[in-house]
C-alpha cells in the first residue's frame, strides 16, 4: 500500500514540473503564504484543495474539532510564526459540518485523552444548551454546534496575545470564522470576522455567539 503512495508522489511531482518547471525550486528558496488556515484534521477535509491554493500558499494547522485553546503550545508556536515571522494577513478557522470530534464531545462516552482535548466544546455546548436543545433535529444540533464551536475558536484566536500585538503595531491581519460542508464541498463564511482592536472591543462589548460572534 505505501508503494502506491510513492507511485502517486512521483506522478504528482511529474505533473507539478510539466505544467511548472520551476514550481519546486520557488518552493525550496521560501514560502510567503497570505493565509493561516486552522482546521479539522478530519481527512475529508483537505484544507489546499479545498480553496484551490498550490503547496506554498496556505499554511496549516490542523487538530481534532479545529481548536484554538490557549493553553496549546502547539497551536500557539503555529500562530506566533504565522502572524510575526510569515506576516499572514488572514487567519481562518475552519470547522465543519459533521464533525465526529464535536460530536463525540457531547455524546456521553468515555474515549481517554482526547475527552480532555474536547472539554471547551462541552463548554461551549452548556453555554448555548437552550439554544441547541429548541433545535428538533440532531444532526441539525450538531451543525450548529460546529458553528458555536468554530465561533468560540475565532474569539480565541482574537485575544491571543500575538494577534492583539499585531494589531497594536498596525499590522494588517483579520480572523475569520468558516464552516465546510461535506456534502457539497462549499465553504460558508459566518460573518463573524473580526480584523483591528476595535473589532475585538466590539465582539467583547456586543452580542453573546447565539447571535453572531
Amino acid at each position: 500500500m505505501l508503494e502506491d503512495l510513492k507511485t502517486n508522489n512521483a506522478n504528482w511531482s511529474k505533473r507539478k514540473t510539466e505544467v511548472d518547471a520551476d514550481f519546486f525550486k520557488r518552493l525550496e528558496n521560501q514560502q510567503s503564504p497570505e493565509y493561516l488556515w486552522i482546521g479539522c484534521s478530519d481527512s475529508r477535509v483537505p484544507a489546499n484543495e479545498i480553496v484551490g491554493l498550490d503547496p506554498g500558499e496556505l499554511f496549516v494547522h490542523r487538530n481534532v474539532a479545529n481548536l484554538a485553546p490557549p493553553q496549546d503550545a502547539n497551536y500557539l508556536s503555529v500562530l506566533q510564526f504565522a502572524v510575526d515571522v510569515l506576516k499572514v494577513k488572514h487567519i481562518m478557522v475552519v470547522g465543519h459540518y459533521g464533525c465526529g470530534g464535536v460530536a463525540a464531545a457531547i455524546d456521553g462516552k468515555r474515549r481517554g485523552l482526547v475527552d480532555h482535548w474536547l472539554h471547551p466544546i462541552r463548554e461551549v455546548h452548556a453555554e448555548h444548551r437552550c439554544e441547541l436543545e429548541a433545535i428538533p433535529e440532531e444532526r441539525d444540533r450538531l451543525n450548529r454546534l460546529c458553528e458555536l464551536n468554530v465561533i468560540r475558536q475565532v474569539r480565541n484566536v482574537a485575544a491571543d496575545v500575538f494577534v492583539q500585538d499585531a494589531w497594536a503595531r498596525g499590522q494588517s491581519l483579520a480572523v475569520h470564522g468558516w464552516v465546510y460542508s461535506l456534502a457539497n464541498g462549499l465553504v460558508t463564511d459566518l460573518n463573524v470576522g473580526i480584523e483591528n482592536l476595535e473589532d475585538y472591543q466590539r465582539v467583547l462589548a456586543g452580542p453573546t455567539a447565539g447571535d453572531g460572534i
